[in-house]
């Protein structure tokens, strides 16, 4: 199984159509969204090309292929427009005998973790950095940053977990970091 993971798309509708072709163009099985996926919130400025009913259609257009966690930016009519939930605080996974742990990272982060052990990854968005790190305690700490508004200078990107590897990459699909599994 080909898994894509993103967070923060924040209602662009641009960078959304340009995420949706990675994950066809990669031939994924399953898109997992960690989050903040219609509105830009309070402290952003709005997103090029912000439309979150294009947004809406989009997605809802791929329902049975998305899995989505709650962001601070999800609200309950989120989950009434769209298709798929988006209400879970977060979701698991398991993977090569690891598991994956999927939060928008608001809450849990690697400074609040959740009840992980060695080896075990924890995957969220929320600050718009990417990152892939190995924490202190063994757990592998897995960030994708920002579909639409990445921070720190990092690029717009996704991550691609396939059999062997979590794989950063940016939103023109070239590769910026792996991880063998």
């Amino acid at each position: 199984m080909k898994i894509l993971i993103a967070s923060d798309i924040h209602g662009s509708l641009k960078y959304c159509k340009e995420l949706v072709e990675r994950y066809n163009e990669e031939n994924c099985d399953k898109l997992i969204l960690l989050g903040d996926v219609l509105y830009h919130g309070p402290r952003n400025d709005l997103p090029e090309e912000y439309n979150p009913k294009g947004v809406i259609a989009l997605l809802n257009g791929m329902e049975d292929e998305i899995l989505c966690v709650r962001g601070n930016c999800e609200a309950e009519v989120d989950d009434m427009v769209l298709s798929f939930p988006v209400l879970a605080e977060y979701a698991i996974l398991y993977h090569k005998e690891r598991l994956f742990f999927l939060t928008h990272g608001h809450k849990l982060n690697p400074q609040n973790l959740p009840k992980l052990k060695k080896g075990d990854v924890l995957f969220n968005g929320h600050t718009h950095v990417s990152k892939i790190e190995e924490l202190e305690n063994g757990i592998l700490y897995v960030n994708p940053g920002s579909v639409s508004i990445p921070k720190e200078n990092t690029p717009r990107g996704y991550i691609i977990i396939d059999d062997n590897a979590i794989i950063h990459k940016d939103l023109e699909g070239n590769i910026l970091e792996d991880y063998a599994l």
